[in-house]
Formats: C-alpha cells, sequence, structure tokens
C-alpha cells in the first residue's frame, strides 16, 4: 500500500470512527488477525480505509449477536452481506437468547450466589472475585457482558478494567462503584463501559443486564453513544465515494424552471444539493490542509457525501416528474 497517497489513521482514531476500543482492537488483531495494520518507521499502528470499513461492520455484527470467531475472517463484501441481511446463516438476534454474562466482586458475586433472584434472560457464565480468576475461568466462551463491582475506582484503574472487556471477549460492560471522581467515570464511558453507582437491587442489575444485551440501555447508554459519536449511521470509509450526479450549472437550470406543482420542493431541494455538495468540498479541503483532523474530516467528507447522493436522487424523481429538461454534464 502506497502510504503516501492513501490515508492513514492511528489507532485511537480508528477507535474513535469504530467506536471499538484500542484494547479490545488489539486483541482482535492478535487472537483474529481481523486487520493486518502496517507499521510506521517508529512502530506506531497505521490502519488504511478499509480496515476501517472492516472494523465498522465487524462491531456491527458482534454487537447483533454474531461471534468475533465467526466474522474475523470474512472478506470485505461479506461482511457487507453479512450485515444488510443476505447471509442467512446469522444466529439468532442477541435480543433472543439469555444475555451471558461474568461476574466479578466479592460482594456482588456473594449476593448472586445466596439471593433468589429471576434470572430469566440472564446466564451466569461464572463468578469471580478478582481479575485474573476472570480472565481464567471466561475460556472461550465469551459473555456479552462484563457485571463489574469496584467500591472505588481511580483513574489508574481504568486502564485495567478496560483490558478486562477486551481480554474477555465481551462486548460491553456495566460496572458498580461506591465512589469515583467525574473524571474517571468520563474516561470509563470513553472506553464504552456503562456505570452505575451503588446501591443497586439485583432485580435491578437484572434489568440493566438485559437492556445493554439488546442494546437499549436506556439514558445514560444514549447519551453515552450521542457524545462519543457512535449514535449515528456508520459510514464505510473504504467505500468509494459517489459521483456527482448533477453539475452546478444543471442545479441552477432546475432551479431556475418553474414547477407545475404550487410547491417550492424542486427548488428546495437544488438549495440542500448545492449545500452538501459545497460542504462535501470544503470537509474534503480539510482533511488535506489539517493533518491531525484528517480522519474526522475524511469521515465528514464521506458521510456529507452519501447524504448528498440521497438527496440527488429525490432531486432526479422531482426533475423527471416536473419533466425538467437540463443539458447533460460536460465531460
Amino acid at each position: 500500500m502506497d502510504t503516501q497517497s492513501s490515508p492513514t489513521y492511528r489507532i485511537g482514531t480508528v477507535s474513535r470512527l469504530t467506536g471499538v476500543p484500542a484494547d479490545t482492537l488489539r486483541v482482535w488483531e492478535r487472537r483474529y488477525n481481523v486487520v493486518t495494520p502496517i507499521r510506521s518507521e517508529a512502530g506506531t499502528r497505521l490502519y488504511a480505509a478499509e480496515d476501517v470499513g472492516r472494523l465498522t461492520l465487524i462491531k456491527r455484527l458482534v454487537e447483533r449477536g454474531d461471534a468475533i470467531s465467526s466474522v474475523a475472517s470474512l472478506s470485505l463484501a461479506q461482511l457487507r452481506e453479512r450485515v444488510s441481511g443476505a447471509d442467512l446463516s446469522t444466529p439468532e438476534p442477541a435480543w433472543e437468547r439469555p444475555c451471558k454474562i461474568a461476574v466479578m466482586g466479592a460482594g456482588l458475586a456473594g449476593r448472586l450466589r445466596g439471593g433468589d433472584l429471576d434470572l430469566a434472560g440472564v446466564e451466569i457464565l461464572g463468578l469471580f472475585e478478582r481479575p485474573e480468576a476472570l480472565l481464567a475461568g471466561v475460556g472461550a466462551d465469551a459473555p456479552d457482558l462484563l457485571l463489574l463491582e469496584y467500591p472505588t475506582v481511580h483513574a489508574d484503574q481504568v486502564r485495567e478494567i478496560g483490558h478486562l472487556l477486551a481480554q474477555s471477549g465481551a462486548t460491553r460492560a456495566l460496572l458498580v462503584y461506591h465512589f469515583a471522581s467525574r473524571g474517571t467515570l468520563e474516561r470509563l464511558e470513553a472506553r464504552h463501559i456503562t456505570t452505575k453507582r451503588a446501591p443497586l437491587e439485583l432485580a435491578e442489575l437484572r434489568r440493566w443486564c438485559i437492556a445493554l444485551h439488546q442494546g437499549q440501555s436506556g439514558q445514560q447508554a444514549g447519551a453515552q453513544r450521542l457524545a462519543d459519536g457512535t449514535a449515528g449511521p456508520d459510514v464505510d470509509l473504504s467505500q468509494p465515494i459517489p459521483a456527482r450526479r448533477f453539475a452546478d450549472a444543471q442545479l441552477a437550470c432546475i432551479a431556475m424552471a418553474s414547477p407545475t406543482v404550487r410547491c417550492e420542493c424542486p427548488h428546495h431541494l437544488v438549495d440542500l444539493v448545492s449545500a452538501l455538495s459545497a460542504f462535501e468540498a470544503y470537509s474534503e479541503e480539510c482533511e488535506v490542509r489539517h493533518a491531525d483532523d484528517a480522519a474526522l474530516h475524511a469521515y465528514l467528507h464521506a458521510a456529507t457525501a452519501h447524504a448528498r447522493a440521497t438527496m440527488e436522487a429525490a432531486l432526479a424523481k422531482v426533475v423527471a416528474a416536473e419533466g425538467i429538461e437540463i443539458e447533460p454534464q460536460s465531460g
């Protein structure tokens, strides 16, 4: 790959673009060879746009209920087919099977052992008191969710908790704590770890486990997805940018045409397409001019291009319905 002409991204940027924590990325690479980043002269991992596309699709499949081991070796085309539903051999959706959880924490494990709890919808893979016991006991049957108890959480434990999530193979974690600083909680949330302050009743813990398993974790997780940028639709950076359907002169021609209907939809659509085309060009220029923000602007460029293509398709239908004649694009 020609790294001088093809954009590449560092692991932190890839994590932000895909929503996969950096620790999890490293584990997926080591265990399953999901992608093979190149190395810079300084030894830094550099990922191509195709790698970002693969990881985005794999994350969606894993969250849907596919085992990482079953999708890691699929080609980009196969991943797209599987995400779109073309592969009929996909496993049952996550919400149709019990949430498999691994529990760590002496107090929480003791309560679950002795509590009279309705576990419908939850399958406990193991109750552990220490991190090393959890990692040794999980084995090949990766949990859907880690349920962790930390009486106090400090900044220097964030990496340990992220490591537990990545090494266990779980896709989500719920951490119950008594005391922690706001900054520490924000760092945990940035690693896709949901936090709840103790005490929590066992029945409430069960509801949270099932909700997280189903991807319906309520206000806190919804706010987290908005904050880390994973709430919106995924944009596959490995896909080609769609070509413009209308040149500026054609848009001007459509705008000047008198519609046969009373509404101003053709004019409004022209304004939307023109604005999206302008921002598309602007974000592409920013990608070149500001190297530090290249990944963000690559995402904005791709997202805007796909939005522009969608609105162009709508405009084409209006042009056809109105019988507006425009000159074909030159060249």
